[in-house]
């Protein structure tokens, strides 16, 4: 597959992947600002989501301290913002125009689709009450692509490297808003109603709220949310998980390309190995914020990696 064909489609997976968990994690973050008291501060909140985006300095420079309303026109129409849901549209749908005879006919509908109709809408689509319901459609779209892909799409280079885009951009999306609200899982902090409000707009912001109690049957405590997100091989958005699908992915395109393992290979299993032999206790005595900054860096490490060794070749 030629690397610029590669580019696109991994940059298709990432970019469809983004908007839905900017709109989740919006819908988490309105939940908590409602709140208010004692149990959230709005300023906290908005400045938390910004930084989970991976925005917060461009926002900073444009304006300043976080509030409801720049918060959310930054997230959701700013074109000035790289991870805004406009810019995560807009740029999915480029790349999937480039590419459009490596994708399905039900893949090409629904991101372009998703794009005509966004750009029928205007400001007041996140203004008011309006605004949940924006947010319900991005994550709609977002599904409808995703299963196009899962149940349409041939298992050949072109599938593998737009789930490595998915699964790379998850990944980083879980690791992001598990190191924003990192305080709640020092072992020693105070298992209060705050904590178990941050707690529950974790689990929202990556749709796991339902399959923590299933998984465990039990109240909500920090521990068990850090233990889910980070270990649980069956929930799908687990770093685990995650890096478990990109070590698998990347092993099959490095035998497309004749066997060659690259960087990007050795750093994913390595990876994944940490991750798989991880125990909870361990990770809580190191500290929930070490551990997820380090994952965010080799995290960063292996897209770059991924980038030289597949797509820019």
């Amino acid at each position: 597959m030629l690397s610029r064909t590669a580019d696109s489609l991994y940059w298709l997976g990432r970019y469809s992947e983004r908007a839905g968990n900017v709109a989740r994690g919006l819908q988490a973050s309105l939940r908590m600002a409602s709140l208010g008291g004692a149990l959230a501060s709005a300023p906290q909140e908005w400045q938390a989501l910004v930084t989970a985006t991976g925005g917060r300095e461009a926002f900073a420079e444009k304006h300043g301290a976080a509030t409801g309303e720049t918060a959310i026109h930054w997230l959701t129409l700013d074109t000035d913002n790289p991870s805004s849901i406009a810019n995560c549209i807009e740029n999915g749908r480029r790349n999937a125009r480039a590419v459009r005879t490596a994708l399905t006919a039900d893949m090409w509908e629904a991101i372009n689709e998703t794009w005509l109709e966004f750009r029928r809408m205007d400001e007041g689509t996140i203004q008011g009450d309006r605004l949940p319901g924006f947010l319900d459609w991005v994550k709609a779209r977002t599904l409808l692509f995703n299963g196009a892909a899962a149940d349409t799409m041939l298992r050949g280079e072109a599938w593998r490297f737009t789930h490595l885009g998915t699964m790379l951009e998850r990944a980083d999306n879980t690791a992001r808003l598990l190191d924003v609200r990192h305080a709640v899982f020092v072992p020693d902090a105070p298992e209060d109603a705050s904590s178990h409000a941050q707690c529950q707009a974790v689990l929202r912001a990556v749709a796991s709220l339902r399959a923590y109690q299933h998984v465990y049957r039990a109240r909500l405590t920090p521990r068990l949310v850090a233990e889910l997100l980070i270990l649980k091989p069956e929930l799908p958005r687990s770093l685990v998980a995650c890096y478990r699908r990109v070590d698998q992915v990347l092993d099959r395109i490095s035998q497309d390309a004749g066997g060659r393992r690259g960087e990007a290979n050795d750093i994913v299993a390595a990876l994944h190995t940490r991750l798989r032999n991880a125990r909870i206790e361990d990770i809580l005595e190191q500290g929930v914020h070490a551990f997820i900054t380090e994952t965010i860096g080799i995290n960063l490490r292996l897209g770059i990696q991924i980038a030289d060794t597949y797509l820019h070749g």
